[in-house]
């Protein structure tokens, strides 16, 4: 029997939920918010599609009783307040720190073994907070930007090749940030067939810079962070640890010395399976794409400093 926690019943955690019982991902998942209501009553309305979709997944909702988490597998955290029009990620540090370091305390306190997937902005120090404050093997704690932002990259190479989103490869490293993630078109494809083959470098240009402001985009005509794309990634990475897909994911991991850097979560390519984060994948950068990372690397360690501040 598989386990899953989702803390934070906003768009996004709701949306994670949905999926991972829609897709029958977890045998059991509990939605849990601190704002009486809200969690019993999504997961209420989900689960009143069981016989309408064939379910088997069993979604309760509780408010802030992390005794009903108890022996989670995961535990996915989305708590935090949500990026308006014209904000970035970085400002909504000084609240939402304080927020994760004590959903982490408390899961943990009820599932000490479980894998946690972060979602929380900033997304790649709230992943770095929780492995500060926990103290948990490094495989254990996984950011879930870079999943995101290659989805929507591979979302906008198959508008611009006029080719099905599955069919299409493309990955994205780097902060998950409007100006610090590196959508990698050297590596984009279809089918194999490098994506260059399709578009020309203007083109795969455009595909990069709209891959990079997608978040952006979204909040702007939205009002607020998206929800669908951003709940179904994380529902993604609980699918790749509970079946043990050993599935190459772009993620937020702890790295000590690969890509050159240490001490920071950012994002790269990982094997994830059952144990979490079970290897990091180096690609071969070009001298281009490895500065890039480094300015990456820097502004998410700038981004960090503003932790200790804001605890």
């Amino acid at each position: 029997m598989s386990k899953v926690t989702v803390v934070g019943a906003g768009n996004v955690g709701a949306t994670c939920a949905n999926v991972l019982v829609t897709c029958g991902i977890a045998d059991e998942v509990v939605l849990l918010d601190i704002k009486e209501g809200v969690s019993e009553g999504k997961a209420m309305d989900i689960m009143q599609t069981a016989s309408i979709l064939n379910l088997n997944t069993v979604l309760s909702g509780v408010t802030n009783d992390y005794a009903a988490t108890e022996g989670s597998d995961v535990v996915v955290i989305t708590s935090g307040i949500p990026r308006k029009p014209g904000m970035t990620r970085e400002e909504l540090i000084g609240v939402n720190a304080g927020i994760v370091k004590s959903v982490t305390d408390q899961v943990l306190a009820h599932s000490p073994n479980a894998i946690i997937i972060c979602i929380s902005n900033p997304m790649d120090t709230m992943t770095y907070l929780i492995h500060k404050v926990s103290g948990l093997p490094k495989n254990r704690i996984i950011g879930m930007g870079g999943a995101l932002d290659s989805a929507r990259f591979k979302y906008y190479l198959s508008q611009a090749m006029g080719a099905n989103a599955t069919e299409v490869e493309g990955i994205v490293i780097g902060g998950h940030g409007d100006t610090t993630m590196i959508p990698l078109t050297r590596y984009a494809a279809y089918r194999g067939v490098p994506a260059s083959e399709y578009l020309s470098a203007e083109e795969l240009e455009k595909v990069a810079a709209a891959t990079m402001v997608g978040g952006a985009t979204l909040t702007k005509l939205l009002g607020t962070s998206a929800w669908y794309a951003p709940g179904a990634a994380g529902a993604q990475m609980v699918k790749a640890v509970l079946h043990n897909e050993k599935k190459l994911i772009s993620c937020s991991a702890l790295l000590d010395g690969e890509y050159g850097e240490k001490d920071l979560c950012i994002g790269v390519p990982a094997i994830i399976g059952r144990n979490g984060i079970e290897r990091i994948v180096e690609f071969d950068l070009n001298d281009q794409e490895k500065e890039l990372f480094a300015k990456s690397a820097a502004a998410v360690r700038k981004t960090n400093e503003a932790l200790a501040a804001a605890l």
